[in-house]
Formats: C-alpha cells, structure tokens, sequence
C-alpha cells in the first residue's frame, strides 16, 4: 500500500469498514475508496463512494489510512467532507453507505433557533397564515441557513397550482418587505403529495 499523506479527514464506523474489506477482498488489484461530493446543496446532499486504482488518484488528492484501507478525496470535496461518518445502515428501502455530515446538514434536521428564526415565525403566524387561511392552507418555517429561509406549505397550498404564485408574489414580498437581512427564500413543500389543492 501506498503511505497516506495527509490527516484522517472523515471516520469510517466499524460496520462501513467491514463492508468496505468485503467488497475489497474480491478484487484482485490494490484499490482505495473514493469519497467526493456530488452535490453540495442542503436540499439534498449527494455523495459518490467507489473503488478506484491507484492510477485514478488525482495529483492534488487527499489521501490517508482509514485502518485497514486508504481513502482518497478530491480537493475540492475536502473542506465539506471534513469531521464526516460515513456508516452501513440497513433499512426497509435498501442498505448501503451513508454520510453523515455535519457540514451538509439535511434541511430540516433540528428546529431552526436564533433570533431571525423568531421573528419569521412572527411573520408567518401574524401576517402570512391569516391571510392564506381562508384558503385552507397553512406556512410553517423549516430551516434558515445563512439568510436564506426554508418554508413548507401544508393544507391547501399542499399541491395547489397557484403555490409558486403564493409564494413568489405574497409570502416572499411580506417576508423580504418585513426582514430585509433575508436574502432568499425557498420552498421544501412536496407539492407532489398535495391530496386537497385549493384552486
């Protein structure tokens, strides 16, 4: 094996490096495990996992010994992937690797706090909601990463095809208008999943 020349960037749990050498003890050259980011978006953080030889190694990655294996990460994939898990789960929908990574939290995950946080919800529980109640649909605050706010709507804008126009013409101008630190907002609502649209 080839030494490892930089500091352990993410950590292997003991179930991902029992899987990692059982796909590696049926291949009959030396290879690596490849981590990159795919897509850095909080929306939905994609990571690629593969083999590769050594003579996929790019000059400038980051490689070291995960105990037992190396790993190799691309530049540009580094900073994101730092002080990451990856781990083996087992669920209904399939098995395989997950990353889990402090740096591309999901949206969503944990309620959103701080003071921004507080005064959006101020907005949405006095100015946007009573407004769209009489349509049977409903706002809640999601995540704010940054400045950007992450909405979804519920009830009868669950769905509705006038959602986008809701949102770009009346809950986004009230939000902007009443906190201008706000720089985007943006709609996680599976609208896909709509069961009673208002029309």
């Amino acid at each position: 094996m080839t030494q490892g020349d930089e500091r352990i960037l993410i950590t292997f749990t003991d179930t991902a490096k029992q899987h990692v050498a059982s796909y590696l003890e049926t291949e009959t050259e030396e290879l690596s495990v490849r981590v990159a980011v795919l897509d850095s978006s909080p929306l939905a953080p994609k990571y690629d996992l593969s083999l590769i030889a050594q003579d996929e190694r790019a000059g400038d990655d980051r490689v070291f010994d995960a105990g037992g294996f190396y790993v190799v990460i691309p530049v540009d994939s580094a900073d994101l992937l730092e002080g990451a898990t990856v781990d083996w789960v087992e669920s209904m929908s399939g098995s395989g690797f997950k990353v889990e990574n402090p740096n591309l939290r999901p949206i969503g995950v944990g309620a959103p706090a701080g003071d921004l946080a507080e005064q959006v919800r101020q907005v949405i529980d006095l100015q946007i909601n009573p407004s769209i109640a009489a349509h049977g649909g409903s706002v809640s605050l999601v995540d704010i990463r940054d400045t950007v706010v992450y909405l979804e709507m519920s009830g009868g804008c669950q769905g509705c095809g006038m959602a986008a126009a809701t949102l770009s013409q009346g809950i986004r101008r009230i939000l902007m208008e009443a906190l201008p630190d706000i720089t985007d907002i943006q709609d996680v609502t599976n609208h896909s999943a709509g069961a009673n649209p208002y029309y």
